[in-house]
């Protein structure tokens, strides 16, 4: 069983940039694929990124890609999106997610065991 608080959403300004952090707890943390999702009002939940349990293969959706980063910590049980030169179509709330295993990174929702609550983004144009 993994538990998951994502932190470090706020509103910031179009151009500026953010770092999202999601602390898990749970022994299997080490062993889990995890992935950034964002989900606006009345649309689907879309990938954002994700990172093998080693942190030795990592994706991104075409929108992020070039401008956001994920990278884990495995001894802090953490995982990061870094997000530089935000855009006000970035403005969603940001979920963490994690999956039992996973030696690649993943980019569909029901790949994913565990959600976080959630984190808001918002970025002024």
């Amino acid at each position: 069983q993994v538990q998951l608080v994502e932190s470090g959403g706020r509103l910031v300004q179009a151009g500026g940039s953010l770092r999202l952090s999601c602390a898990a707890s749970g022994r299997t943390f080490s062993r889990c694929a995890m992935g950034w999702f964002r989900q606006v009002p009345g649309k689907e939940r879309e990938f954002v990124g994700g990172i093998s349990w080693s942190g030795g293969s990592t994706g991104y959706a075409d929108s992020v890609k070039g401008r956001f980063t994920i990278s884990r910590d495995n001894a802090k049980n953490t995982v990061y999106l870094q997000m530089n030169s935000l855009k006000p179509e970035d403005t969603a709330v940001y979920y963490c997610a994690a999956r039992d295993g996973g030696s690649y990174y993943y980019t569909r929702v029901y790949d994913y065991n565990y959600w976080g609550q959630g984190t808001q983004v918002t970025v002024s144009s």
